[in-house]
């Protein structure tokens, strides 16, 4: 599915592992989502150090959060980041 919010926080992601700040990331169940609220995104730095610079790119999205993946259910990756007001993390 063709959500234009959702692509464009892929493309920002694709700039981003362009850039040497990400090593990879996934959107498991993407063709089910109709809203970036819904979406569920996985990344995975390419250095830890780095990561201020994408986590600033990444706050421009409304209500953007991130969280040590710790499940591994839905990835393996190291981080989670959402883009919804679930609560506190």
């Amino acid at each position: 599915m063709n959500v234009p919010e959702i692509d464009e926080v892929k493309v920002t992601l694709d700039k981003l592992g362009k850039s040497k700040l990400i090593k990879e990331w996934e959107l498991p169940y993407e063709n089910l989502l109709t809203r970036l609220s819904a979406a569920i995104f996985f990344i995975e730095p390419l250095d830890e150090n780095k990561m201020k610079k994408a986590w600033i790119q990444l706050k421009r999205y409304p209500k953007f959060r991130k969280m040590i993946n710790e499940e591994k259910n839905l990835s393996d990756l190291k981080y989670r980041i959402e883009f919804n007001d679930q609560g506190e993390l």
